[in-house]
């Protein structure tokens, strides 16, 4: 069982199917915000896509793949949005860490802490060196929180991410265990 992460004034801790609604109905509030830089996120998105999504989260924990957490008020039942370690390089000890906050939670420091909260956690409990977001250009509000978090930023490369059928330049921003101590 994973134990619930504080971070600085919000709860991570992994889904459960009890919360597909608020998952569902946090997406479809914030299609304006999210839409544009999350393909999987569209307008109809119910119940049964969250309940899909936990499912996936649940297996992909299972194997170690992927490490995905809601974030949630302190009380751990008021959904705030969610975020993740993902895409875990083997070889060279690395991962990837995605977020999104529902719009009406935005500017509360839900990312920002889900962001020092999972990297903390990727180097103390993951064995992970490096903590990579990447993030599409365009996308200044995830930018803007990423590099508060302390994350550098590395490069523009180009056609990084595919959104929406489209390959898309993205920023490659990094964490490494001295910049998590640094910016708790």
């Amino acid at each position: 069982m994973i134990q619930p992460i504080h971070a600085d004034g919000f709860l991570l801790r992994p889904l459960v199917a009890d919360d597909a609604p608020a998952m569902a109905a946090a997406v479809r509030e914030s299609m304006a915000s999210l839409g544009p830089w999350m393909p999987w996120a569209h307008a109809a998105y119910d119940d049964a896509d969250a309940l899909a999504w936990i499912a996936f989260c649940d297996a992909a924990r299972a194997d170690g793949s992927a490490h995905e957490f809601g974030i949630f008020l302190p009380d751990g039942r008021h959904y705030v949005g969610a975020a993740g370690l993902n895409q875990f390089n083997r070889l060279h000890g690395f991962c990837n860490l995605g977020y999104w906050v529902r719009t009406s939670a935005q500017g509360e420091g839900a990312a920002l802490a889900a962001i020092r909260a999972l990297s903390r956690h990727a180097f103390e409990h993951l064995g992970q060196s490096r903590v990579e977001i990447v993030v599409a250009d365009g996308n200044l509000p995830s930018l803007g929180v990423a590099r508060k978090a302390g994350a550098v930023h590395e490069c523009l490369a180009r056609n990084r991410l595919n959104l929406h059928g489209r390959a898309v330049a993205a920023h490659v921003l990094s964490l490494t265990p001295s910049d998590t101590t640094a910016n708790v």
